[in-house]
């Protein structure tokens, strides 16, 4: 790698998100020892060798990061994407971290969604909900932000239904609440800040290339 060469920088968002991101990455040699250190206080890991390096950010701050050309690439889940609408490219589907945005409530809920009623949904992602019910549904609803537990919503009667992620559905289950309609897929995604993807094509074409490769 000749010297004068800029670092790429990858923002990942924490947790189950970015050891699979790590693992990935693996695969196709690119490698980051720093970073298996989990008790390491360190928030920019480098791998000097390739050129790279690797931060761990708030999933809702990674297309943030990218927009503004903190980092070229970022990994998050598409409901992350969706829900900050930053202006990025949405490159590649890793496949993981499958599960889908759904409109969840009791089942008397059911009747309120087919009639257009004026309902309160309440949600941790407004927008997605807003975006949902206004713009595909054309329904008018009052939507209420929450940050913890959205099941709490219908159960004490915050709301009518919540919009919220749905992997196996048993929490929904085990608090008497049920899928009432689905809105998108969601799983993790690749991002590239759009001034990196001319300035640096051919070395993100790369690693974009070696990543289909293993998916």
């Amino acid at each position: 790698m000749s010297e004068d060469m800029r670092y790429l920088t990858f923002a990942l968002g924490k947790g189950r998100l970015a050891y699979k991101t790590l693992d990935l990455l693996e695969k196709i040699g690119i490698t980051c020892e720093e970073m298996k250190d989990k008790d390491s206080r360190k928030l920019i890991f480098v791998n000097e060798e390739l050129k790279l390096k690797f931060f761990l950010a708030k999933a809702s701050d990674v297309p943030t990061y990218v927009e503004y050309g903190a980092a070229d690439f970022g990994v998050v889940g598409k409901d992350t994407i969706l829900e900050e609408n930053r202006k990025v490219y949405e490159v590649m589907d890793l496949g993981f971290g499958k599960c889908r945005m759904c409109v969840c409530g009791p089942a008397s809920a059911k009747e309120l969604l087919q009639h257009h009623a004026m309902i309160r949904v309440a949600s941790k992602y407004p927008n997605i909900a807003k975006d949902y019910f206004y713009n595909k549904k054309h329904q008018t609803v009052d939507i209420i932000k929450l940050h913890g537990s959205v099941e709490l919503g219908p159960i004490v009667g915050l709301s009518d239904v919540i919009v919220d992620i749905v992997e196996t559905g048993s929490t929904l289950r085990e608090n008497g609440l049920e899928v009432l309609e689905e809105i998108c897929p969601l799983s993790a995604r690749m991002i590239v800040n759009q001034v990196s993807m001319k300035m640096e094509a051919d070395r993100i074409k790369e690693i974009l290339q070696a990543l289909k490769a293993q998916l």
